[in-house]
């Protein structure tokens, strides 16, 4: 039974939202207490500061120092653009420094692994068997890489049909391996991000050596997905998701360009 004041002006009953559990359980987000963000050379490098005090990484509390201003700026514009509260989710440069700070510096071997292993079942190595349409447009997105791949760095790939696994030849996974041998823990958190979010370590070396562009980048890499899109229509869920995963990728290709000018 209700009664007019759990009516709404439609005559029907008013919804009232109740919290969900995970709402009730988020722990709530600090609130900003600095005025502005700064960057001021140290230690060979650039560290940010927060009313001139340097900012921490969260775990080990090691100051965040990056080697390039332009990189440092960039990381400061996001604490700038924080509201009455701190949201790390749109921080994603803080987040990168941070991890590759903390943990990355002191696993590197094992991130070169990951990244290698996912060359090992690369999303560029998978081809749809129908409709033609789509396989065409893979073959058109991917083929050059591939090529590229296997010209520069002697990766020779194996591509099939269908998602049976491939067992690739040692000496293409090496090639990859060899082009990470070089990179500081900066550059390699940049590259595993690319590298996990696009499903391929090679669009993430091609990108890290200037061979694709980031818009290239995520255009081959999102390909099945804009195929669906265009069949079928826009899904919110997944417009939502694709846009986090693009907010990702944007910080981390802007991450790597600046700190590996593609020579």
């Amino acid at each position: 039974m209700t009664t007019d004041n759990d009516k709404s002006t439609n005559g029907k009953a008013s919804e009232k939202r109740v919290p969900e559990i995970k709402d009730t359980l988020r722990a709530p987000l600090p609130k900003r207490f600095y005025k502005s963000a700064a960057i001021v050379e140290r230690d060979g490098g650039f560290a940010i500061t927060l009313d001139g005090r340097s900012v921490k990484t969260p775990g080990r509390k090691r100051e965040l120092v990056v080697p390039v201003a332009a990189l440092a700026e960039a990381i400061a514009e996001e604490w700038n653009r924080q509201g009455e509260r701190i949201d790390p989710a749109t921080m994603p440069l803080t987040r990168l420094a941070n991890s590759a700070i903390e943990a990355v510096s002191e696993r590197m071997t094992e991130v070169r692994d990951d990244i290698v292993a996912f060359a090992g079942s690369d999303l560029l190595c998978y081809r749809a068997e129908t409709p033609a349409a789509l396989v065409a447009r893979q073959k058109a997105a991917w083929d050059p890489v591939l090529a590229w791949a296997k010209q520069t760095l002697g990766a020779d790939f194996k591509v099939q049909q269908g998602l049976m696994p491939i067992d690739q030849p040692p000496e293409a996974t090496q090639a990859i391996a060899k082009a990470l041998a070089d990179l500081d823990a900066l550059c390699l958190s940049a590259v595993h991000i690319l590298t996990t979010i696009t499903g391929s370590a090679i669009l993430a070396v091609a990108y890290l050596k200037g061979r694709l562009t980031a818009e290239e980048v995520w255009a081959a890499a999102t390909v099945d997905e804009t195929w669906q899109r265009e069949q079928w229509g826009q899904d919110a869920e997944a417009e939502a998701q694709a846009a986090k995963r693009l907010a990702e990728f944007t910080a981390a290709s802007l991450c790597l360009r600046l700190l590996h000018p593609p020579r």
